[in-house]
């Protein structure tokens, strides 16, 4: 008796640690998945000094954009954001953020000056943000598009054409809900 109980006690401490470990990322390097709930337990600090949080966003439709000055593919998907994105679909409840990982504030504001973009980015010191949604060794660019009630609808790694275009669709289809 003694011996099946301390296999139940042996299974049962396993499977405690099995789920008490950190998420696994995808094959693309995110820890959350299209239908999880987005992680909303911190608070941006945009390149103006102005501060939000999604949880103050909870309402509207949200796209968080990672990214970084150094970025090539960043660039090359931010004119496409601020016009497709950010100016088709800002007075219909959609606020899309840059958040720049792990740059200091005047790198970050001369970043929005040099990619003349409309659309904030915010600080992501030691990319602490970053690490909430994707692993933190993962790159950028990548998108995270979360719906009015919090939840992630559609994410995008890297500069895809088509999957660019998957992500302006969601959120069209988001904002006539």
């Amino acid at each position: 008796m003694k011996k099946y109980l301390f296999g139940i006690l042996l299974l049962v401490l396993s499977l405690g640690n099995l789920f008490a470990q950190e998420p696994i990322a995808d094959n693309r390097g995110y820890l959350v998945q299209v239908g999880d709930r987005a992680p909303d337990d911190f608070e941006l600090i945009l390149h103006d000094g102005t501060k939000t949080s999604l949880k103050d966003l909870r309402g509207k439709i949200v796209v968080l954009q990672f990214t970084a000055s150094w970025c090539k593919v960043c660039r090359e998907e931010m004119p496409h954001l601020e016009k497709e994105l950010w100016q088709a679909y800002r007075d219909k409840d959609v606020v899309l953020i840059g958040v720049d990982r792990d740059e200091p504030l005047e790198t970050v504001r001369k970043f929005h000056a040099d990619m003349k973009i409309s659309y904030p980015l915010a600080l992501d010191p030691g990319a602490d943000v970053f690490a909430r949604y994707a692993d933190r060794k993962a790159g950028v660019t990548r998108n995270v598009l979360i719906d009015k009630d919090g939840v992630i609808r559609y994410l995008t790694r890297l500069y895809d054409e088509d999957e660019f275009k998957g992500m302006v669709a969601a959120v069209d289809k988001l904002s006539r809900e």
